[in-house]
C-alpha cells in the first residue's frame, strides 16, 4: 500500500509529507521512504496556530474556522506531493497539535489533577478526505488516552520496526518543538519484541525557536544552521537552574508540550538571563545547552542502560551545534542521525504516522503501554472512508 504520513509539530515550522511504500503484517514490515515534502503554513495561519498555542482566547467560531484552515493546508500537502511523487491510496495525518495536557496535571490551576489526558489535535481527517478525495485515518492520540495513556510519544513502536538492531542498544531522539526518545533493546526479529521505553524528555527547539524569534523581532523563526548558538556562551549555572524543574524529575512515562516548555516558560529563561547580563547569542546558546543537557540528565536518570548508539531525527537534527552538545554530553555513545542508517531524518516523524495508518487497517495496535501509561494495546486512529463531494 502506498501512504502518505502527515505530522505538524510543536514547532509549528510547515508540514511534514511522506510517499511511503508499505508491505507486510505487524512488526513484519518492509518501508520504503518514496518521496517527501516540506509544504509551509501561509504565514498568517502559522501565526494564528502560534497564538493558539500560546494560551490567546478564541471564539468557538474561530476555532472552527482555524481547525479547517489545517486541514486545508494539510490536504493541500498530501495533493502537492501526489502531484510530485504519484498516486497514493491512504492518508495518515497526525494534525496539528495545539493543546497537550499529560495524566495527573490539574486542568486548572485551583484544581487537583486529572486522571485522563487531553490532547486536542487541528486538521480532521474528514476534511482532509473530502479535499483529497481518499480515505484519511486521523486522531492518532485519542485511543491510548482513552486506555488510559498520555497518547505521546506514539513513535517508539516505529522506531523499534525501522530502527532496531540485533546487537546494539539504540535510543532514537526526535527532536522537535518537544523531544521524545525511544529505548531500543537488542533485537533478533527471530525472538518476540523487547520492552521499549519512550517518553518526552523535554524542550528541543521550542525554546530555541522562541528565542531566535523575539531577539530577531521576527525576522527569524529558527537557529538556522545553529549560526546564533555558536556565536554565543552557554551559562551553565542557568543550565542547571533550569534542569531543577519538577518535570525532570517525574519518572516515565510522562509526555509535555509548549504548555509547559513554551512561552511562558522562555520569559522566565529570557529574565534569568538578563539578570546574567547575557547576550543574544548567549541566550540562544543557553538554551541550545539545555536541550542537549536535559536529554542526556534524562537517559541517565530514567534509563537502565545508556545506549550505544543515538540516533536522532527532526529538526533538531540539522543544527549541527546541538548535535555537537549531545555528542559532547554523551561521550560514550554514538551520535548520528537517522539518515546514516537509512531512515530519513526529517521525514521520519511523517513516515511513523504512515506506518500508523497502515496498521489501523490492519486492525494491529499502534501503542506501547510502557511507553504511554495506556492499560492495554490499541489500534490507533479514526478512518473516514467516505467519498463526500468536494
Amino acid at each position: 500500500m502506498r501512504v502518505i504520513g502527515l505530522i505538524s509539530g510543536t514547532s509549528v515550522d510547515g508540514i511534514d509529507a511522506a510517499l511511503v511504500d508499505l508491505e507486510g503484517q505487524g512488526y513484519d514490515l518492509t518501508v520504503s521512504l518514496v518521496e517527501g515534502l516540506a509544504y509551509p503554513y501561509p504565514d498568517e495561519l502559522r501565526r494564528q496556530i502560534l497564538a493558539l498555542c500560546a494560551g490567546e482566547a478564541i471564539a468557538l467560531d474561530q476555532l472552527a474556522a482555524l481547525d479547517d484552515a489545517v486541514a486545508e493546508t494539510f490536504a493541500a500537502a498530501a495533493q502537492a506531493l501526489i502531484a510530485q511523487a504519484g498516486p497514493a491510496e491512504l492518508i495518515a495525518s497526525h494534525g496539528q497539535t495545539v493543546f497537550h495536557r499529560p495524566v495527573g496535571r490539574p486542568a486548572l490551576p485551583d484544581q487537583g489533577p486529572t486522571r485522563l489526558a487531553y490532547s486536542l489535535q487541528l486538521g480532521r481527517g474528514v476534511a482532509i478526505a473530502q479535499q483529497t478525495g481518499l480515505p484519511t485515518v486521523s486522531n492518532f492520540r485519542q485511543a491510548d488516552i482513552e486506555a488510559g495513556g498520555e497518547g505521546a510519544p506514539l513513535a517508539p513502536i516505529v522506531d523499534l520496526c525501522l530502527l532496531s538492531h540485533p546487537i546494539e542498544r539504540r535510543c532514537v531522539q526526535n527532536l522537535g518543538g518537544i523531544g521524545n526518545v525511544a529505548y531500543l533493546p537488542a533485537w533478533n526479529r527471530q525472538d518476540s519484541a523487547p520492552k521499549v521505553l519512550g517518553w518526552d524528555t523535554g524542550p528541543a527547539n521550542s525554546l530555541i525557536d522562541i528565542a531566535v524569534h523575539t531577539l530577531s523581532a521576527g525576522a527569524l523563526t529558527y537557529d538556522v544552521d545553529g549560526a546564533w548558538a555558536a556565536q554565543g556562551t552557554p551559562c551553565l549555572p542557568l543550565i542547571s537552574q533550569w534542569l531543577a524543574h519538577p518535570y525532570f524529575t517525574q519518572p516515565p512515562p510522562k509526555s509535555t508540550g509548549r504548555e509547559l516548555f513554551g512561552w511562558e516558560f522562555f520569559e522566565q529563561c529570557r529574565q534569568d538571563a538578563q539578570r546574567e547580563g547575557l547576550a543574544p547569542q548567549d541566550l540562544v546558546a543557553t538554551l541550545t545547552e539545555f536541550t542537549a543537557a536535559s536529554v542526556a540528565q534524562e537517559y541517565r536518570t530514567f534509563l537502565p542502560a545508556l545506549p550505544d548508539r543515538l540516533l536522532v531525527c527532526g529538526g533538531g537534527s540539522q543544527n549541527p551545534v546541538l548535535m555537537a552538545r549531545l555528542q559532547a554530553r554523551l561521550p560514550e555513545t554514538v551520535v548520528q542521525t537517522t539518515d546514516a542508517v537509512g531512515v530519513s531524518a526529517s521525514y521520519k516523524e511523517a513516515i511513523a504516522f504512515a506506518v500508523l495508518g497502515y496498521w489501523y487497517r490492519q486492525g494491529f495496535p499502534g501503542n506501547l503501554p510502557a511507553v504511554t501509561g495506556a492499560i492495554c494495546p490499541v489500534v490507533l486512529g479514526h478512518g473516514n472512508d467516505i467519498a463526500l463531494p468536494r
